[in-house]
This record gives C-alpha cells, sequence and structure tokens, in this order.
C-alpha cells in the first residue's frame, strides 16, 4: 500500500479569504515503511504572507520572492499524489487549500479526494484520545516521539515527524525503515515492531532468578486471578473452585 505523508504551509488560515499555499512536504511510506522518496517544493504565492503566519513558519516574503508559482508545480505535484492514500493531520485544511490552488487554475483539475484516499489523523487521535489536546507537539510528547528540531512549522519536517506519529498510534512501530533496508526481520510484518539480532559476540546476558518471596507473591496473584476470573492460563496447578 502506497501512503503519502502530507504537510502544507500557507499564508493565512482560509483560501476563501485569498491565502495561498507557500510549501508543501511529502515522504512516502509503502507498506509502512519509508522509502526515502520525498516531495518537497516552496512556492510563491503571488500575494503577501501575514506576519502571523510567518510567526508560526518562519517563511519570509523574501524568501519566496523567486521560488515558483503553483501552476509550474500542479502536473508533477499531482503526478505524486495521485493513487496514493494521503495521511494528513486536520486533511479538512491541507485538502481544502490543496483544491483551491487547482481549482484557480482552470485547467480540470480533480478534486484531492477523488484521485486519493484521505486518512486524518487529527480525527483518529481525538477519537483515540477524547478530550485531550491532539495537535502534532501533544502526540509526540504522548507517543514519546522526539520533536525538538520543530521550533518552528515546516511542511517536510512536520510530515516526517507525523509519519512516525502515524504508524506508532496505528501499530506501535517506532523505526521508520527505508524500504528494502537491512531490517533483517522474520515472519509475517503487519506494520509492528521490527526484529534485530543482536550480533553473535555479544557478552552474555545476567540472568537473574527471581527469590522465594517474589515467587510467593507471583503464586498469590495468580491464585488471585483464577478466583476472579476461574481461568487463570499462567496457573499450572490451578485450585479447585
Amino acid at each position: 500500500m502506497r501512503q503519502i505523508i502530507l504537510d502544507t504551509e500557507t499564508t493565512g488560515i482560509d483560501p476563501k479569504q485569498g491565502h495561498r499555499i507557500i510549501e508543501i512536504g511529502c515522504v512516502e511510506m509503502i507498506d509502512r515503511k519509508l522509502t526515502g522518496n520525498h516531495y518537497h517544493v516552496y512556492i510563491n504565492p503571488e500575494r503577501v504572507v501575514e506576519q502571523e503566519a510567518i510567526d508560526v513558519h518562519g517563511i519570509t516574503n523574501e524568501y519566496l520572492a523567486d521560488k515558483p508559482v503553483f501552476k509550474t508545480i500542479a502536473q508533477e505535484f499531482l503526478e505524486f499524489i495521485q493513487g496514493a492514500e494521503l495521511v494528513i493531520h486536520n486533511a479538512a485544511f491541507d485538502i481544502g487549500f490543496i483544491n483551491h490552488e487547482f481549482a484557480l487554475l482552470r485547467q480540470g483539475f480533480p478534486k484531492v479526494e477523488t484521485v486519493c484516499g484521505v486518512i486524518d489523523t487529527l480525527a483518529l487521535a481525538r477519537k483515540k484520545h477524547p478530550g485531550q489536546k491532539n495537535n502534532l507537539d501533544a502526540l509526540c510528547k504522548r507517543y514519546f516521539i522526539d520533536n525538538s528540531s520543530r521550533t518552528l512549522h515546516g511542511a517536510l519536517l512536520d510530515s516526517e515527524i507525523l509519519a512516525e506519529v502515524y504508524l506508532t498510534m496505528t501499530g506501535g512501530q517506532r523505526a521508520l525503515l527505508l524500504a528494502g533496508g537491512d531490517d533483517d526481520s522474520d515472519g509475517d510484518d503487519d506494520g509492528g515492531s521490527q526484529i534485530r539480532r543482536l550480533p553473535n559476540d555479544r557478552p552474555a546476558l545476567k540472568v537473574i532468578s527471581a527469590g522465594e518471596d517474589e515467587l510467593a507473591h507471583h503464586k498469590r496473584k495468580l491464585d488471585y486471578i483464577q478466583k476472579q476470573s476461574g481461568n487463570c492460563l499462567w496457573l499450572a496447578d490451578k485450585p479447585a473452585n
């Protein structure tokens, strides 16, 4: 399955007020592994970037002055995402802006949702963690994902971080292995954790056996589970009910 983790930066918050996209960042995953393939571009919005937006992403009008306009990258961008499943945090925002840019060209570009599947990780997070903060920074903190390099918003960096958040939130995988890399995994991989082989010359691990008190406490715990459930699978000699 081909998935594209996508993020945009814009001149403001509402395309209906004339705001435009100034950065697109995408990373590609196939079968829940990063391929190393990505799409990243800065775009001249042909209008002023508001200071409130600059304070968020740090992308200035001067920096964008010599960048390509959207119409020059529209086709290649569409070809990169077409047929993939897009993974976006607050998808309605980014999809709304992309569809607005395509519509401005008046060249018959399709709406994104008609040529791509869309997964909204914000909706997933709200379902999984109701009543809690579910922005990208909050999710990184919740899942112990390092986002220390994220001092400002940036589309490519945010898409890379979102890829790790998405994998952790949906399957527990934290290592973003490149497809075809030397992961040396065995068995069927459903996107969970990878099996990593330790070197043959590693020192022998120290084995620490449980003491008598620990064994007695463990036995009492199993007896309690058996009494409550009637079927403690870890108890070799089950007491009579």
